[in-house]
């Protein structure tokens, strides 16, 4: 298949799970999906707001992961039916670009919520002779963040991340291993403009590089 006919097919998933609906991650993923269009004018665009979207917690239904779809009882079926619409979300996509505010050192419990509902056996990872592996490959993820300080490697604050080093655990192991973090950080403080507007520049030049490669 060309290019130009595999263009048709880019598909572009963008997640925000800020509160705010003026946030600054909402903004920096507003500007990837705009920038992005651009360069795949006949790409497709899913979108997930994580602050509308009522996701559930797990409870003793998500036991029917583990069975085969006909030993399922309705009530799990049920269930599980919203994780198979974000698993698929996310297989159908070749992007993936997350808005992270952090609250209290970590994700929203959104973010949580979502993620506990796509890592799933048999669906995202598997286990092999070899132990657990990821089933999901050529994708990229951009994930967006918003901080009141900073927690740059090797300053006193890193310890206090738990964004960064949480999500690039769990997105590999459901084989999601080409992630970027974008960090507009320090946004509590008088650089926050300077600091935004740097992010901002960042999105734009990733939102136009090539998407990995997939076959159709």
């Amino acid at each position: 298949m060309n290019l130009a006919a595999q263009e048709v097919h880019m598909k572009l998933l963008r997640i925000d799970s800020s509160a705010r609906s003026s946030s600054v991650t909402r903004q920096l993923t507003a500007r990837f999906v705009e920038e992005w269009k651009k360069n795949h004018p006949d790409g497709e665009v899913i979108q997930r707001d994580l602050a509308t979207t009522m996701l559930p917690h797990i409870t003793d239904h998500w036991g029917g992961t583990h069975l085969e779809p006909s030993q399922m009882t309705p009530a799990q079926r049920n269930y599980l039916s919203t994780s198979d619409q974000l698993i698929e979300e996310m297989q159908a996509a070749d992007t993936i670009v997350i808005g992270a505010p952090m609250y209290n050192f970590a994700i929203p419990s959104s973010l949580k919520a979502w993620i506990d509902q796509v890592v799933r056996m048999g669906k995202t990872f598997g286990y092999g002779p070899s132990g657990a592996r990821g089933l999901l490959a050529n994708k990229r993820v951009i994930v967006v963040t918003a901080r009141g300080g900073a927690y740059g490697k090797g300053t006193p604050a890193e310890k206090f991340d738990f964004q960064e080093p949480y999500l690039r655990h769990i997105f590999g192991f459901i084989g999601l291993t080409d992630v970027t973090f974008i960090h507009a950080e320090n946004q509590a403080r008088e650089e926050a403009g300077p600091r935004l507007a740097a992010a901002a520049e960042e999105i734009g030049r990733l939102a136009v590089e090539q998407s990995p490669q997939v076959a159709y």
